[in-house]
């Protein structure tokens, strides 16, 4: 099986790409913007096939050029986080609907790409895949169109479709401007204390080797397609998440609860129902 990671240098991608690795039947196709010469150091490097390209590029055959995959796990979209910026639908949308509707038409059978939970918008409590999205920020509103320009395709070719609905995550290569890294910069610089918001912020959240695990096992399984959501199902507030990584660092640093308001475009207490992502992973 052959399959192309679009995205592969990116902070989940990286960890998409050594899960694949555990699979010997499965031929790697790893593509971003980045060139061979700065890719040299990824530890995978010399295990996949590497193409630099940008999806912004035009081609007649985008399949042709990534050696005909059997499968596109598709994970790349530029400039995150950044979620209010009008790009993700004035740019973003565009060229990767683009991207992708060319790999279909000329010849791709099965694509998986991941979404946000952003999507849903502002509602609090359990969330499943069956409830109506009304997102409220760019970022949400470019994905969840994307998602429905590629259904609204999906009816004039056959092809088989997952959308992976992404909750929070956190780990290793995280963008510097996450929460857990800024955290992370203050214990290294020995800072005292720490500004953040009252952190009574309920989220789900998933460590990225998981998240990168789940893709590659929903990409890979034929039993559910379309929307998919990849979370835990559990609750755990901000602060705890941030003070868990204090204990984990053994550090004593102390957080100035309420220095920023909380964010206008997510909602206060929300979790990922995770029944159908079960079916697939046990």
């Amino acid at each position: 099986m052959k399959i192309l990671v679009t995205g592969a240098t990116g902070f989940i991608g990286k960890y998409v790409i050594k899960e694949l690795l555990k699979y010997n039947h499965i031929k790697i196709i790893a593509t971003s913007i980045m060139s061979q010469k700065e890719i040299s150091n990824y530890k995978w490097c010399d295990q996949v096939e590497y193409i630099t390209c940008d999806i912004n590029e035009t081609k007649e055959n985008f399949f042709d050029f990534f050696h005909k995959p059997d499968l596109m796990i598709h994970l790349s979209w530029e400039n995150l986080p950044n979620y209010g910026e009008l790009f993700h639908f004035e740019k973003n949308l565009f060229s990767n609907y683009f991207f992708i509707k060319n790999m279909i038409t000329n010849g791709l059978k099965r694509i998986a790409v991941t979404g946000t939970c952003f999507e849903y918008g502002n509602i609090n409590g359990c969330l499943s895949e069956d409830i109506e999205t009304k997102p409220n920020n760019s970022y949400g509103l470019a994905k969840d169109t994307l998602r429905k320009f590629i259904e609204e395709l999906n009816k004039k070719i056959t092809f088989d479709f997952y959308w992976i609905r992404i909750f929070y995550l956190y780990g290793k290569g995280q963008n510097p401007n996450s929460l857990l890294s800024q955290l992370d910069k203050s214990i290294s610089n020995n800072e005292k204390i720490f500004n953040m918001s009252c952190g009574e912020q309920i989220r789900d959240y998933l460590p990225v080797q998981k998240v990168a695990e789940n893709i590659v096992n929903i990409s890979l399984q034929n039993k559910i397609k379309g929307v998919i959501n990849c979370c835990s199902n559990r609750s755990i507030s901000v602060r705890k998440i941030v003070e868990n990584r204090i204990k984990e660092k053994k550090s004593k640093i102390k957080l100035n609860l309420g220095f920023y308001s909380y964010s206008k475009f997510e909602p206060f207490a929300f979790w990922g129902d995770d029944t159908k992502l079960n079916k697939i992973i046990r």
